[in-house]
């Protein structure tokens, strides 16, 4: 889109095409970012992905928030817990297999084993803890009898 100049009034009207372009490009940014919520959809776009095609838009290659704090997590975890003492070279060894794991979760595993453990609680846990009894409302006496027919 290279415009072809041959004199000074070309040049001026291509000055003035792209300072109107500029102003445009301005409202187009300020819309994006003119609300705390126009700023949260901003933001969350970058992590979203159009399923139905087979690229995905998003800023982390279609990967879910889940999957993608699982990544880092999951590492770290186990670097601080399981092989604390190891050397290094095992510890990079985990975190290499486990970033590779971490893209077996997603929210739907996760979802899906949060469901499982619902479904088991009330099975261990007696009703009895589950639902406690609350307490009878205390009964306020303003020393007038409920069944006294004065009026």
């Amino acid at each position: 889109m290279d415009a072809v100049i041959y004199n000074i009034t070309d040049l001026k009207v291509e000055i003035e095409r792209l300072k109107a372009s500029k102003t445009v490009q301005e409202e187009a940014i300020k819309s994006h970012f003119n609300s705390p919520t126009a700023i949260f959809h901003t933001i969350t776009s970058l992590f979203k992905h159009t399923p139905a095609s087979g690229e995905s838009s998003s800023l982390f290659g279609g990967q879910d928030m889940v999957s993608l704090i699982s990544r880092f997590v999951l590492p770290f975890v186990l670097n601080k817990t399981i092989f604390r003492s190891s050397n290094f070279i095992i510890k990079a060894v985990v975190g290499l297999l486990s970033q590779k794991a971490s893209g077996l979760i997603n929210e739907k595993s996760v979802g899906s084993v949060w469901d499982k453990i619902k479904s088991v609680i009330p099975k261990i846990i007696p009703d009895k803890l589950l639902h406690k009894k609350k307490a009878p409302k205390p009964v306020v006496d303003y020393g007038i009898p409920p069944d006294s027919e004065s009026y």
